[in-house]
């Protein structure tokens, strides 16, 4: 009843104290809800009940009590100039009557409560997604008022915020949180800041069941081929086709989601990566075997066929057998002597000889790549891809979990 004398004289554009010092905002937090925390724009969304307490000597009265005034009656008081910085949308709920609290103390104290929900910046760093952990700021600072009219303090500290450590998050689990008070240096001044910092770590299971665990287990089907003799042509590169197809489709999928933050090198990119860089080799070490494996079918033809001619005629071969050998040795030699060239003739001239000496070497370094028994490709696979697979998932979930 007695508010009408308590604001007689009231002027609410002047902040308390105006004049002299600055007027003590103590503030405190309830984080109700952190409702979404996206990636691809980098922010989240949260309903946070803010609290804001600071006395105004020119309200004081008599008596021990405390009064709930209706919150439209703010409209005739003074109150701070509080903003959230970085803050993207926000705004003050209002169903059924707008969401505030005012609240006089006999002392002067006044309690500014409302609720608001807002989506705020947060710059993430994805290069370990989905092993990462994410810090996000919840920033409050005045607007007009710098730090020469009012101060912003945590009302107790990190007691000041309530509600974050009861979230439950569809991606994330809170690892900690902490307060912080901080100077805001602007162009026009120097301004008063609070900060709430919290880090999100990410739970990794979902993406060990929708992605690593399928493209593990593509690249062991990958290694089936390894067992399936060359001469299966269909089977062999069916496997190596479809492991490919599934590979690439599983690569789309994951990108798909963070659409908007494709120029991260993401941890699962690189673990993606290896396994169709794996898958591919199997399908590559099977057009590298069947090439061998049908070279040498095609050099060893011609001598078949003479055994057989041979075997058939062997009374003609015996008839001729002095002159038979004859023509093989030196049709041996002639081979020899094609493939090492003796380059120290006297006789030669100078560029032959380098012609015959670059020959021989490029005869001996072919030698070194020569595929001699084309089945050793695929016993040497059976070990070497498995256990390199091994090798590199050891250093990638190292380097990704502790560095």
């Amino acid at each position: 009843p007695g508010f009408e004398n308590l604001t007689m004289g009231y002027n609410k554009y002047l902040r308390p104290y105006f004049g002299g010092e600055p007027v003590q905002i103590a503030m405190s937090l309830d984080i109700a809800s952190i409702s979404s925390i996206s990636e691809s724009d980098m922010d989240y969304t949260a309903t946070i009940y803010l609290r804001q307490r600071w006395t105004d000597p020119r309200l004081v009265f008599h008596g021990n009590k405390s009064f709930t005034l209706d919150a439209r009656l703010v409209e005739l008081l003074w109150v701070p100039d509080t903003y959230i910085v970085e803050s993207k949308r926000s705004f003050l709920h209002d169903v059924t009557v707008g969401n505030r609290l005012i609240r006089l103390f006999s002392n002067g104290t006044i309690l500014y409560a409302l609720r608001i929900t807002t989506t705020v910046a947060c710059n993430m760093d994805l290069s370990k997604y989905p092993m990462d952990t994410q810090t996000c700021r919840l920033q409050l600072e005045s607007w007009g008022y710098d730090e020469n009219d009012v101060i912003f303090t945590w009302l107790r500290g990190n007691n000041s915020v309530h509600g974050i450590e009861k979230l439950r998050l569809s991606q994330y689990t809170v690892e900690r949180y902490y307060t912080l008070v901080s100077k805001s240096q602007q162009e026009t001044g120097s301004y008063p800041r609070l900060i709430l910092e919290f880090e999100l770590r990410r739970n990794v299971l979902y993406f060990i069941l929708e992605t690593y665990v399928p493209s593990t287990l593509l690249v062991m089907l990958s290694w089936v081929s390894f067992w399936i003799t060359l001469d299966s042509v269909p089977a062999r590169t069916c496997i190596g086709v479809t492991t490919v197809l599934s590979m690439t489709t599983l690569m789309i999928g994951s990108r798909s989601s963070l659409s908007k933050t494709n120029c991260f090198i993401k941890a699962i990119d690189v673990y993606l990566g290896i396994c169709f860089s794996f898958i591919f080799g199997a399908l590559v070490e099977y057009a590298v075997a069947h090439y061998s494996s049908s070279q040498k079918c095609v050099a060893k033809g011609p001598q078949e066929l003479t055994k057989e001619v041979e075997g058939v005629n062997i009374t003609n071969i015996l008839n001729s057998s002095i002159t038979g050998y004859q023509r093989k040795i030196s049709f041996t030699s002639i081979e020899i002597s094609s493939d090492n060239v003796n380059c120290s003739d006297l006789t030669m001239k100078t560029h032959e000889k380098i012609k015959c000496v670059l020959r021989n070497k490029m005869h001996r370094i072919i030698g070194y790549f020569t595929i001699q028994n084309p089945s050793n490709v695929d016993h040497y696979s059976k070990l070497l891809f498995p256990l390199f697979f091994m090798l590199v998932n050891v250093f990638y979930w190292a380097y990704y979990l502790y560095f």
